[in-house]
């Protein structure tokens, strides 16, 4: 169980790495893999005005969890349906690189959009807008990043979305994938009928 918690716990890091602005487009989308041919969906991403669910679609005994984000209230709450249990954290600003890293944030400003990447990075980096693109149908606005480590990406920023639909670099590529626009549904953000609220510090103890 500590592992699962572990590993959703990656999908929070990369979203609280991100310079997410509120009322924010709500949509859904399924974010998958591209540097790994046949890869399957990675996660289901939905977003509301100032939350963001987060599911896991792993299989077996590290499949299934989910985080749900609160901007407003800057709390989470990891969800861990096999065992009907959560855990509630305080969501606190990281720059920690798991997941996707800093391919994936939100910006105020498509156009503008290198300031709030910066945000997502520990030290230095540079950016710049490389111009008008359309990925999978969609238009978009192509950016290219170099960390400070010298590491170059790209990432793609949807005008409407205002979030990548794309990003590539040289530990993470990938694209969201069944992008649907629209409000989403309140109980996507609410903790489910029958859940029991996780002891994380007993948990630690029977661990050791």
């Amino acid at each position: 169980m500590l592992r699962l918690v572990t590993r959703i716990s990656c999908f929070l890091a990369l979203m609280l790495a991100a310079s997410f602005v509120l009322a924010q487009a709500e949509f859904s989308a399924e974010v998958v893999d591209t540097q790994k041919q046949g890869a399957s969906n990675q996660a289901k991403i939905y977003f509301a005005k100032d939350k963001v669910r987060i599911e896991s679609q792993g299989k077996g005994s590290q499949g299934g969890g989910a985080i749900i984000v609160n901007y407003a209230t800057q709390t989470s709450v990891i969800l861990m349906p096999q065992q009907h249990m959560y855990m509630e954290t305080a969501a606190k600003t990281s720059n920690q690189k798991v997941g996707f890293g800093s391919a994936l944030f939100a910006t105020g400003d498509v156009e503008n959009a290198c300031g709030d990447w910066q945000k997502t990075q520990n030290q230095g980096g540079s950016c710049h807008k490389v111009g008008a693109d359309t990925v999978n149908g969609r238009s978009t606005v192509k950016y290219e990043a170099t960390n400070s480590s010298g590491d170059v990406s790209h990432f793609w920023l949807d005008p409407k979305l205002r979030f990548p639909v794309k990003w590539e670099g040289k530990s993470n590529s990938g694209e969201l994938h069944n992008i649907q626009e629209g409000a989403q549904p309140a109980s996507l953000f609410e903790i489910p009928t029958g859940f029991t609220k996780m002891d994380l510090g007993s948990m630690m103890q029977q661990q050791r």
